[in-house]
Parts: C-alpha cells; structure tokens; sequence
C-alpha cells in the first residue's frame, strides 16, 4: 500500500510541477522604424512583460545599420 501511495504522490509532484512554473504572458509589444536623410536604419522594440510571480518588466532593443558611403 504504501509503494502505491509514494508512486502516487511522485507521480501528481511531476504533474502538477509546469503547471506551477507557468509561462511570462506579454503586456505590449512595439516596432518602429525609422530611416534618416543620410541613408541610416534605426530599428526600435519595445516589449512589456508579465512574468508568474506578478513582476513586470519592459524590454528595449535599439538597432542601427549605417549602410556607409555608396561607391559609384
């Protein structure tokens, strides 16, 4: 009986482990993108997240990609 019972409650702790866990949930997300008169991309996300255990937290990532002088 008491083989069971362990087998039982090892069994239900694997279960019930990823549903404790949970995922991040995402608030809000952003993309902007901008071109400047000298041929320069600036790439602008933003991202808002949730995670399990109530925080929250903002992601920003900036990219910029100069393409450098045009040879004719």
């Amino acid at each position: 009986m008491r083989k069971y019972l362990l087998g039982g409650l090892l069994a239900a702790s694997l279960v019930a482990t990823p549903m404790m866990v949970g995922c991040d949930r995402e608030l809000n997300s952003s993309e902007k993108t901008t071109r400047s008169p000298n041929g320069e991309t600036t790439t602008t996300e933003q991202k808002t997240v949730q995670h399990p255990d109530g925080s929250v937290t903002t992601e920003k990532q900036s990219n910029h990609n100069n393409p450098g002088p045009q040879n004719p």
